[in-house]
């Protein structure tokens, strides 16, 4: 192993232990990777000795929206701190600068890199000086460049630029996210593109798949939707300063009168003014049920997950460790599943804008094909004095913009994060732990209202999903505080779920797996653990958090609520059979595998019941 490796190994290992610190503080902590580097401490001193050579310069196919790139480096004074750098736009020095000049005519960097890497993960680099590393590349809608500097993250000194490097279109639309609509027979398809409006059309062509993968009859072409958002949108740094990169065009076209669990394919395009069409590449999905039907449905649930690199840049296997394996169970597993929810903190982009476009681009493959659920996270809304619930810094100026943006989901008001979701024989009513929750807001009328106009004899399976834990964890920051919740989190909820007999709500923020007992008023009402049935008197708590950032510990006196807990990565997935049957399963994302589990076989009159709380005053009248 050579000593670039070994102080690499040893950095690493310090970057870790701090994560691990940080973790059992609060719940929500961790370092962007990018936000390690001090851009306001960056001089340029670009030396004839150094170079940066890119290849290739011209990247990928027609379509093609991810490629390798070879960075090859080197200069004469070669140390451990050195480090690669890859820019979108090539250009970013001075220009529009938000960092301050320190005397006259000094070039600026005036921007972030969207990912680097230390140039002794080249293995010779500190023996002869060169040095060659393979990045992943997205196509972002620019052109890119690979910079060498030295003086470390603390004090970086720019000393070679390479030659730009640019995909063939960077326009072309890229990574879908479909998302069901408001009916049930709507789905909606968002992607990203570097063509506005006046420069060409954005639509989807889609149709009915026919028996053995045919396209039946001629296809609909449906217009879409285009937005975007300025720098003046963001609230705060690093979002309105070095973080600041456009997010290009965000269009959203919607498939309706959709015939239920009927196969479509589809493909999102751009209509020039010449009347050729640019093309998204080709895909499939399947229809949702109807409201009731009763049919096999798979839900995916889990929060947190964040993104990482698959060419080990940004040191992002430390600040969201288990990212990648999450993705990859998902995407082996997508004919096993029928739509997916992901209870907030998406990225962890945390204002270093080009992160977005990352994540967007990991998932792709998961919600091109299926609908792709997202709720609101402290890393995604909040900052102090915009109107959010917590006045922190979590989302590192980003206040909601770029989240509600880049995703559809199905609200009412795109700025208030809730909504609802009827698949079949569930409802799923989605919170917003971001904005008040409590008596007499607006978000408490949704949440009685969802939960309360849902038939149950026909979707019998009723979910609760916030981001921030309404409920019970034994995390060990929320038992410190003695509430095993956020404050205030369950007391203006707790009614409503036992009135109107929720299953199960499901939390993230915390960074782990943990299920409850049936609970009512902290009190567990039964002593089953696997397997239930009969009455239905309380709801299961469930923390699925554990999608892929650093992980949370727990409290040392567990609470007699907590049935099973579990400090590893994985998700968990609802199967409904019938109208009486529904298994749950949590699994982790290392090996796929089920690693808790439990049943419930329950009838109408089963929901009908009355226990504790959940029934309004009967009458003595015949």
């Amino acid at each position: 192993m050579g000593m670039g490796h070994v102080l690499l190994t040893a950095a690493l290992a310090m970057a870790m232990a701090a994560a691990a610190a940080t973790a059992s503080a609060s719940p929500a902590e961790g370092i962007q990777p990018l936000s390690k580097i001090a851009m306001n401490k960056a001089t340029v001193n670009l030396h004839g000795s150094a170079y940066v050579r890119a290849t290739p310069a011209l990247l990928g196919d027609q379509d093609e929206d991810t490629v390798w790139v070879t960075a090859e480096y080197g200069w004469e004074n070669p140390s451990a701190d050195d480090w690669i750098a890859v820019f979108s736009p090539a250009d970013f020095i001075s220009g529009s600068c938000p960092n301050p000049s320190r005397y006259p005519g000094e070039p600026l960097l005036c921007t972030a890199p969207i990912k680097y890497q230390y140039a002794n993960y080249s293995a010779n680099y500190l023996y002869g000086g060169k040095g060659a590393i393979r990045f992943q590349l997205i196509n972002q809608r620019s052109d890119f460049s690979f910079a060498l500097f030295t003086g470390g993250l603390e004090n970086p000194r720019l000393v070679a630029v390479s030659k730009q490097v640019a995909f063939r279109n960077p326009k072309a639309p890229v990574f879908p996210r479909l998302a069901q609509g408001k009916a049930h027979d709507e789905m909606t398809v968002t992607w990203t593109s570097g063509y506005d409006i006046g420069e060409a059309y954005p639509f989807v062509e889609w149709g009915v798949v026919a028996s053995g993968g045919r396209r039946r009859g001629n296809p609909t072409r449906t217009p879409a939707g285009t937005l975007t958002f300025s720098r003046g949108s963001m609230c705060g740094e690093p979002a309105r300063t070095v973080g600041w990169r456009d997010p290009g065009f965000i269009h959203t076209a919607f498939m309706r009168q959709l015939w239920p669990n009927k196969q479509y394919f589809y493909k999102i395009g751009h209509e020039l003014s010449d009347g050729t069409v640019v093309w998204g590449k080709s895909y499939t999905f399947r229809a949702p049920p109807t409201p009731g039907q009763n049919s096999l449905q798979r839900i995916i649930v889990f929060g947190d997950m964040g993104k990482a690199e698959r060419d080990g840049s940004n040191e992002f296997a430390n600040y969201q460790p288990g990212s990648l394996n999450t993705t990859d169970r998902l995407v082996e597993d997508l004919d096993n599943y029928d739509i997916v929810f992901h209870i907030g903190d998406l990225p962890y982009a945390n204002g270093y804008l080009s992160q977005w476009d990352q994540f967007t681009a990991q998932v792709a493959p998961i919600s091109a094909n299926k609908p792709y659920m997202v709720a609101s996270g402290n890393h995604e809304r909040d900052w102090p004095n915009t109107g959010g619930f917590f006045d922190v810094k979590d989302s590192g100026g980003e206040c909601g913009v770029p989240a509600e943006t880049m995703y559809y989901y199905p609200a009412e008001n795109r700025a208030n994060f809730w909504y609802k979701v009827d698949y079949g024989m569930f409802r799923f009513c989605v919170a917003d732990s971001e904005h008040d929750w409590r008596e007499g807001t607006p978000q408490h009328r949704f949440i009685e209202e969802c939960l309360s106009t849902v038939d149950r004899k026909h979707q019998p399976w009723l979910i609760f999903a916030a981001h921030r834990v309404l409920g019970y964890s034994s995390n060990s920051w929320y038992a410190d505080q003695g509430s095993f919740e956020e404050p205030e989190g369950r007391e203006s909820l707790q009614k409503l779920w036992q009135r109107h007999r929720v299953d199960i709500a499901f939390f993230g923020h915390v960074h782990n797996y943990e299920r409850t007992c049936p609970l009512y008023q902290g009190q567990c009402v039964t002593g089953e653990r696997s397997s239930y049935s009969g009455t239905m008197n309380g709801t299961i708590f469930v923390v699925a958090g554990g999608g892929g950032s650093h992980l949370s510990g727990y409290t040392s006196a567990i609470p007699k609520w907590s049935v099973v807990r579990d400090k590893d990565y994985g998700f968990t997935k609802l199967t409904a059979f019938n109208h009486s049957s529904l298994l749950f399963e949590y699994k982790k994302s290392s090996d796929g595998k089920v690693y808790d589990s439990f049943t419930v076989h329950r009838d109408y009159r089963d929901v009908l019941g009355c226990v504790h709380d959940s029934c309004f005053p009967t009458t003595l009248a015949t």
